[in-house]
């Protein structure tokens, strides 16, 4: 039976990203996010816990989020789960860490306090999506020739079924200009 690893999270950054390259020169970036919840608990109080996860990017993805993400900006995450341990001081520790494949950035912890880096459009650094998108947005809007003939010619019936008897073509109109 198959099985699904996914995760999606929308939080702000706890930290700046930190990168580092692998032997093989491949950027990795790891960084935190923190996502909260917030309740009213039965006696009318409000609560609230936050969650913080690890997560690591790698490639250009990871160049990307060291080089725009600064602490306290929102982003949204898509990845998978991956738990592993090390060794410290004799003791073994666990680590569930969010290994990305998707990373959008969305914004500041509030839209109203954005600092000067926030007004200009960061990129996406998911390009097989901007790609898609783009291919997506270009089929939509794209007219083929046929469709534009007909647009052409009902355009033409509109403003010849406007005009009253004896009137003419509307290139007729224009030839009765004086000037």
């Amino acid at each position: 039976m198959a099985s699904i690893n996914k995760v999606i999270i929308i939080g702000n950054l706890g930290r700046d990203p930190e990168i580092r390259y692998s032997q093989q020169g491949t950027a990795v970036v790891n960084f935190t996010v923190a996502t909260s919840e917030v309740w009213t608990d039965k006696n009318g109080q409000r609560q609230e816990h936050t969650e913080w996860h690890r997560i690591t990017v790698f490639g250009k993805q990871a160049e990307n989020c060291e080089r725009y993400l600064v602490k306290g900006k929102q982003v949204y995450v898509e990845g998978k789960l991956r738990r592993s341990s090390y060794e410290k001081q004799g003791q073994t520790h666990y680590s569930t860490d969010i290994i990305a494949n998707t990373v959008q950035f969305l914004g500041n912890r509030q839209d109203s306090q954005s600092q000067g880096y926030d007004n200009y459009q960061t990129p996406n650094i998911n390009p097989s999506y901007e790609a898609t998108s783009q291919r997506e947005e270009n089929s939509q809007n794209a007219i083929n020739p046929q469709q534009q003939s007909n647009k052409e010619q009902n355009l033409g019936a509109d403003q010849t079924s406007n005009l009253r008897p004896g009137q003419g073509t509307p290139q007729s109109q224009e030839d009765d200009i004086p000037f």
